[in-house]
């Protein structure tokens, strides 16, 4: 009989990474995604593409349209099904959006988050839970760290800090945001059912998470965002620091490739920064220029000089402990190469989309 993994938010970046890699390995990959992105966002940020891009081309994943907040169909899911692992990665993933649906936002993010632990303790306590986290846990504390400002960048003034933020950075007494303190909620959470109880829980705090399957919109999303700006010839905003906050980019399949490191040798409640590393940093700047060669068009954008509130200057994750404890696990995604995937993935469906609606 084959593994079995649970991938909350399915359609997602790195939940449909997760569905493609377990389904190549063989396992029983059940997803949950009720599509609550385009709720958030609207019609741009539609996963049910990625949804019927898993379908074609997976062999044992199967789609449940469930929603996290459901308690009492989520523990009736877990009973009715034997996990091995379970991947969370549903949430509602914006700063700016977390204000205007304050209930929402926690109750995706924390409840939901609750929901899944509790059923997992009841009904499969053994089983891997991996939690995808998020770098916004430390509020505006990153930004206490000295730096300076280069001609299309900030970096970190100090030599001690040249690899970045690491996880003993504070999570507390700075501004989060309302989806920051949500998701530090449903962090101390998870890390205390890891510790409490003695289960296999790990907690990855993410980054800029990217890869051609994100469903990117101005609220989040900002290396797909802005792709889709370029190549639609549209608008892009910068919001505050002159364009220069830095931003490391980590694509899903190494994210994957982590959880999957973990899920060989777990630890209980245990936290990892992850992201792209230095070699993976980018401004808001720098990336325009980048993306504008890649597409040959020059993106338009405009500037608002109001920083989103509780934003980083400049984050770079520091992989040094995640590295430690799996040694095996490396970045094997170079951020030109993301880009140049990124893009071409996107000139493709918009050239399917022309493609259907002359024809269709």
């Amino acid at each position: 009989m084959s593994n079995s993994v649970l991938v909350t938010g399915s359609n997602g970046l790195i939940g449909s990474e997760a569905v493609q890699w377990f389904d190549r390995l063989g396992w029983q990959v059940y997803g949950i995604d009720n599509n609550m992105r385009m709720r958030f966002f609207g019609p741009e940020a539609d996963t049910r593409w990625n949804l019927a891009w898993l379908q074609e081309h997976t062999n044992r994943f199967e789609h449940f349209d469930i929603d996290i907040r459901d308690r009492k169909t989520i523990l009736q899911f877990f009973q009715d099904h034997s996990l091995d692992l379970i991947i969370h990665c549903a949430a509602q993933p914006s700063h700016d959006l977390a204000a205007r649906i304050p209930f929402e936002d926690f109750d995706t993010n924390a409840v939901g988050t609750l929901n899944l632990l509790e059923a997992t303790r009841r009904y499969c306590p053994d089983a891997v839970f991996i939690f995808m986290s998020t770098n916004k846990v430390y509020g505006d504390a990153p930004n206490e760290i000295p730096l300076v400002e280069l001609e299309t960048r900030y970096d970190y003034a100090n030599p001690q800090d040249y690899n970045g933020i690491d996880e003993t950075c504070r999570i507390d007494r700075c501004l989060h945001s309302l989806f920051g303190a949500s998701k530090v909620a449903a962090d101390i959470m998870a890390q205390e059912y890891g510790r409490y109880f003695g289960m296999p829980v790990g907690i990855f705090r993410g980054g800029c998470l990217t890869g051609s399957h994100h469903s990117g919109v101005q609220l989040h999303g900002f290396l797909s965002y802005l792709v889709k700006v370029a190549v639609s010839g549209g608008s892009y905003t910068i919001f505050g620091y002159k364009g220069k906050q830095v931003r490391d980019n980590i694509h899903s399949w190494d994210v994957v490739s982590a959880f999957y490191e973990f899920y060989k040798n777990p630890r209980c409640g245990e936290v990892y920064n992850i992201g792209g590393g230095r070699n993976n940093s980018i401004s808001v700047l720098e990336a325009i220029d980048k993306i504008s060669r890649l597409t040959g068009k020059e993106i338009q954008w405009t500037y608002q000089n109001r920083p989103r509130v509780g934003d980083h200057i400049c984050y770079i994750s520091d992989l040094s402990k995640l590295q430690t404890h799996y040694p095996n696990w490396r970045i094997t995604r170079k951020l030109d190469d993301i880009l140049q995937d990124m893009v071409a993935f996107e000139l493709a469906r918009v050239q399917k989309r022309s493609t259907q609606c002359e024809f269709g």
